[in-house]
């Protein structure tokens, strides 16, 4: 008996990296699997693989597991509505949407091109977006006909959105739009029995590559490989979990065998009084403001 046995799933941008993990996991556990992958390059260019998620569905159904490719491109919103059509005919239902999909571009804000904005913006946030959007339909439309809905929504957002990171003006917009999301989605969907949440991973994928370089290597002494991906599925595993109702709206980063809940933004100093301030008199308390805090730019990440 698997956690999630008689569930259906979308996983996109599963072809490869944390994405082909979850749909592993997510199929171990005994979930049907929409596998979606477009197949483009590291920085969103087509022509590197026609259907990269072949190979993952191939794997699913080796193993006994039930799948399907999809290789819709979801930041459209037809791409969106198609990938939740498609879970719906193949398989009945659709229970679990883990929105992954991304690209990279990264570069200084004072050397980014339009397109670098455009694009990341466009297959994050909105790849995020749409899917969600025409799930959010169905899941709500089967809860005001009387249905019993355990929807999971489970998004993929980065430290880079939650501390920022310099070079990456773009993506960490994004993933900062994706953790604002998945709060209004955890507000708006827990009524009809939907949960969103979100993860901000770290691990070895061809993202991560440049940032961390040597340290995402894997090691071949057989120690624990605080690096690989399936660290990252089993967070998502736990998630879709039907026993995971009471999680909602949370934020968590993950790395290796080490799991953080985080909290939403929260007042670190404050400054109060009954009338306005002036310019002058907030420079005169800016050390009550700032007491016991640095007033420059808060460090990236807590590790």
């Amino acid at each position: 008996m698997g956690l999630l046995d008689g569930k259906v799933a979308i996983v996109t941008g599963a072809g490869r990296g944390i994405g082909r993990e979850e749909a592993l996991l997510l199929a171990s556990e005994g979930a049907k699997v929409i596998v979606n992958d477009v197949g483009a390059g590291l920085h969103g260019e087509g022509g590197a693989d026609a259907h990269p998620a072949d190979e993952v569905v191939s794997l699913i159904k080796k193993n006994g597991g039930e799948a399907a490719v999809n290789g819709d491109d979801i930041s459209s919103w037809e791409g969106g509505r198609n990938v939740v059509t498609q879970a719906i005919d193949t398989f009945g239902a659709l229970d679990i949407l883990v929105n992954n999909a991304g690209i990279l571009r990264d570069k200084m804000s004072f050397n980014m091109d339009e397109s670098d904005w455009d694009d990341v913006i466009r297959v994050h946030l909105k790849g995020h977006f749409a899917p969600t959007h025409h799930a959010a339909v169905y899941w709500r439309n089967r809860a005001k006909a009387g249905e019993e809905v355990t929807g999971r929504i489970i998004n993929t957002s980065s430290e880079a959105g939650l501390f920022g990171n310099a070079g990456q003006a773009n993506y960490g917009a994004a993933k900062a739009g994706i953790a604002a999301l998945t709060w209004i989605l955890a507000r708006e969907l827990g009524r009809y029995g939907v949960t969103a949440n979100a993860i901000a991973p770290r691990a070895r994928t061809r993202m991560t590559e440049n940032l961390f370089g040597e340290m995402a290597k894997a090691g071949d002494d057989g120690a624990f490989d605080a690096w690989d991906p399936k660290n990252i599925a089993n967070l998502v595993a736990f998630l879709a979990a039907p026993e995971s109702a009471d999680v909602n709206g949370q934020i968590f980063v993950v790395f290796g065998g080490n799991v953080y809940a985080m909290s939403a933004f929260q007042p670190v100093g404050q400054v109060t009084r009954d009338s306005a301030w002036t310019p002058q008199e907030l420079i005169d308390a800016k050390g009550e403001l700032f007491k016991g805090i640095d007033s420059g730019v808060p460090k990236f990440s807590f590790f």
